[in-house]
Formats: C-alpha cells, structure tokens, sequence
C-alpha cells in the first residue's frame, strides 16, 4: 500500500508556526505588514475579486442552463443519500453561520451612516444599503461554494479521486497534480481555510465580549476575547477526544431551532409590517441591480472595506462550505445542485438579514437613533442593543449570547473536519489526533489575530481574510478549467451533448 503524503500537513504547519511565532514574537510589525498587505490586495486587485465571483455565478447558470447540467454529482448509477425535505434543510442550515449573527444589524447600522452613494442617514441611504446587503450575503457567495464544492465533489464522487482542490488539476497536468504543483494548490486551501475560520472566530469570540459587557457589565478586552476562544477551544478538542461529538451536534440542532425562534420573535416584535415593506422594496431593487453591483468600483473606500471583503472572506471558506454542500448532494444532477445551494440557503440568508436589519431600522427610528449609537460606540454590540427593545430581555439577551456559542462550536466543529481531511490526503474520515491537532492550532491562529488586532481587530481580520483568498483564488480558477474539460468530456461521452 502506498505510503500516505504528508508534505501538504507539514507545509501547512511551517505557515501556522511562522504566523503563530510572528504574531508572538513581532505583533506590531505583522500587523504592520498586514496593512501593507490589505491596501496591495484592496488598490491594486479589488477589481479582479469582483470579476471572480461574477464569473463563478455566470458559470453556476451557465452549467445549470447547458447539458451540462444533467450530469450526476457522482456516477450514473448513484442515488441521492438523502431525501429533498432533508436536503432542503441541510442547505438551510448551512444558511446560518456565525457571520449572519454577527453581522444582521452591525452590518446595516454601519453601512447607514457610511452609505455607497445615498447621504447617510436619509431613508434613501436605509434603501440603498438594505439593497447592499442583499448583495453581500445572497446569491455571490453560494455561486462561490457550489462551484469549489462541485470541484471537491465531481473529481471524487465520479472519477474517485482524493476529495481535494489539486484533484481538478488532473484533466491539465496529468499525475503532475500528484506533485509539487497539486501539493501547493492544496497547501493553498488550507492556508485560505485556516485564515476564514480564524476571522469567523474572531468575529464571534468579539461579539461574545461585546455582549457579555452589555448584557452583565463584564469588564473586557484583548485578554478576555483571547479566553473565550481558548475555552471554547478547549471544550471543542475535549469533546473531541472523548468521543462527544453527537454533543457537538446536538449542539448544533439546537442551534438551528433557536436561530429560526429568534427570526420569528424579532419579526412579530420588530414591526413585521415595517420589516415586510422594507423587505419587498429591497429585494426586488437588489435583483434588478445584481449585474451593476457585481462589478461596481466607483467608491472604492466602500467596496474595499466591504465587498472586497466579503468576497475574500467567501472565497477562503469555500473549501469549508463547499465540501459541505458537496457531501450531501451526492447523486443529485448538477443542475439540481447548482439550483439548490445558490438558491436555498441564499434566500434563507436574506430573510434573516430583512428581519434583523428592517428590525433594527424601526426601532432606530423609534428611539431616535438609539441602534446606530450603539453600533458606533461598539459594533460587537448591535444585536443586544437591538433585543433590549423588546420584551423578554433579561431573557432573550442571555439566549443571544448562547446562540452565538453555540455556532462558534459548530464553527470549530466542521472547520478543524475540514483541515484534517485537507491535510490528510482528502482522507473523508481523517483521524481524531489529526481534528484536535488542528482544533488547538485554530484556536491558536484566532488569539494571535486578535492580539494582533488589538482594538483594530476587525480591520486585521479583514486583511487575514483578503490576502489569503488570493492565492486559493487563483487555484480554483486553473482547477474550474480542469472541471470544464472533464464535464464536457463526459457529457459527450454519456450522449447528453455532441
């Protein structure tokens, strides 16, 4: 039996090590090369983000549209795992990360008085960014997993190859993508893995201490955040080693119900009339104007700050998400794929973000101002300020803070998976050591962004997330070349296109 490689989990440790020992050794000049980093990536490269998700959109329709699309995720013969209902809600769950909590009334509250185009504060700005943020979390960042997903996904359900990035390189470079190359663009989606998560981590370990000072009066900082993410590590690698994870994933059930009881409490509390005007304006001016955004440059401050961002942020973490959607669609055709995961969890997302944020509007008006004083004083902290509009908020507030824990878990859960299975040769069930190895070194790599980060946090995060996007982001184009030459091969071959 051949001799399993470890060169892609050595390479990925030498990077985790240096960042690691920079950050603790030299903080002030990682974060100073950061800025370096962010302001290259951002002036001179925003443009090509934005043309990489608008193109991996086009080819979700393209492919969805074509013969293509009759091609099985997997082999002819193979049957769907699960039935629709149950993919149904596994794309729905998807929907809800850490993100979504951190960002449904920071995001709007923010854009609001910083606006496009619109003069802050005026409800042609509220319009305008409700609009904005559609954009940011609706149909771009699901094109983004379905087609990495659908390069993990195709190269092993069909042609039963290693679930890994470089197994797209084959159809190009041949047993080549075995060596060095294949070997650098798999390094490549560890490298975006690990910085995605780091910055979902850090997000969430912030607004944890964002809301534990609002709600209780904690005293926090730095060190504070910095234990959150240590305990919530430690929790994760013990339930880990101890063979709990149907814990962990019960945990993450009651995620779901409680993120869909928190949607129906702020909708009936929050004004649902306000939020369903709101929303029916909004949506359909975000489907009119979808193309215009996608390539849209003219405030650059603006799109470098957040939709670079998101881009960035998207495109590190479509090897997390994309192995995800991938899993559960075996057998599926690709056309229902594509439909499926750029559609559902999508849709589900903006609902999310028209109840929260149309919410978060009302009451803003209401209190004369009272939500985007809070996001300004501390943006970790626009949910709570948000729920303490309402009843139940000695209740609700609490309940908040459990939510957000507990998709932090789940995070932890599926990304050191993830990173293993990386790691391990595209292994599918890698092995415990290797998930609590990568459990502990997450852990790790998110302390050192937010020391780094210091009270600028969010903005180091941002730049973690930008500047390791580039390099995956060039692999999954050379790979998308590679999937289109073996798709159109097979179609042909299975007599579905000449």
């Amino acid at each position: 039996m051949q001799k399993k490689s470890k060169s892609v989990l050595i390479a990925s440790l030498i990077v985790v090590a240096v960042f690691v020992g920079m950050g603790l050794i030299a903080p002030g000049a990682l974060s100073k090369g950061a800025g370096v980093m962010f302001t290259l990536m951002t002036d001179k490269f925003g443009w090509l983000y934005l043309w990489f998700v608008f193109l991996l959109v086009v080819i979700c329709v393209v492919i969805g549209m074509s013969p293509l699309g009759k091609l099985k995720l997997g082999k002819k013969e193979d049957k769907p795992e699960f039935s629709d209902f149950q993919w149904f809600t596994m794309m729905f769950s998807g929907g809800m990360g850490i993100g979504l909590v951190f960002y449904s009334v920071a995001e709007p509250m923010m854009e609001y008085m910083a606006p496009p185009s619109a003069q802050a504060g005026t409800p042609e700005a509220m319009y305008e960014v409700m609009k904005t943020v559609f954009f940011h979390w609706g149909v771009h960042p699901w094109a983004i997993y379905a087609i990495v997903g659908l390069i993990f996904g195709y190269f092993s359900f069909k042609k039963d190859m290693p679930f890994l990035l470089s197994s797209g390189l084959h159809p190009l470079i041949g047993n080549k993508a075995n060596g060095f190359i294949g070997k650098l663009v798999d390094v490549c989606a560890v490298f975006a893995t690990m910085f995605c998560i780091s910055t979902s981590m850090g997000l969430g370990a912030s607004q944890i201490a964002g809301g534990m000072n609002y709600i209780f009066g904690v005293k926090v900082g730095t060190f504070f955040t910095c234990a959150i993410v240590a305990i919530i590590t430690l929790v994760f690698t013990i339930a880990t080693v101890t063979g709990l994870q149907k814990g962990i994933q019960a945990i993450a059930d009651i995620k779901v119900w409680m993120s869909v009881g928190f949607m129906i409490f702020i909708f009936v509390f929050g004004g649902a009339v306000y939020i369903m005007d709101l929303f029916s304006n909004t949506f359909g001016g975000y489907l009119a104007d979808i193309i215009g955004k996608s390539l849209w440059m003219e405030n650059k401050g603006f799109v470098s700050g957040w939709t670079v961002f998101y881009w960035a942020w998207w495109i590190a973490g479509a090897a997390f998400c994309g192995q995800f959607v991938a899993r559960v669609s075996r057998g599926r055709t690709i056309r229902q794929y594509v439909a499926v995961v750029c559609i559902i969890p999508a849709f589900f997302s903006l609902v999310w973000l028209a109840i929260y944020g149309g919410a978060a509007f009302n009451f803003n008006d209401i209190t004369n101002g009272a939500i985007v004083e809070a996001v300004n004083n501390d943006y970790t902290t626009g949910l709570f300020a948000l729920l303490k509009q309402f009843p139940l908020y000695t209740i609700t507030g609490p309940l908040a803070l459990i939510l957000i824990v507990f998709s932090f878990l789940g995070l932890a859960n599926g990304a050191t998976f993830v990173l293993a299975m990386l790691t391990d040769n595209g292994n599918t069930e890698p092995s415990k050591n290797l998930r609590v190895l990568w459990g502990v070194l997450q852990g790790a790599i998110t302390i050192v962004c937010l020391i780094v980060g210091g009270t600028a946090v969010l903005s180091t995060l941002q730049t973690v997330a930008i500047v390791s996007a580039f390099p995956f982001m060039i692999a999954v184009i050379i790979a998308c070349v590679g999937l289109f030459k073996v798709m159109i091969r097979d179609a042909k071959e299975e007599g579905l296109m000449k």
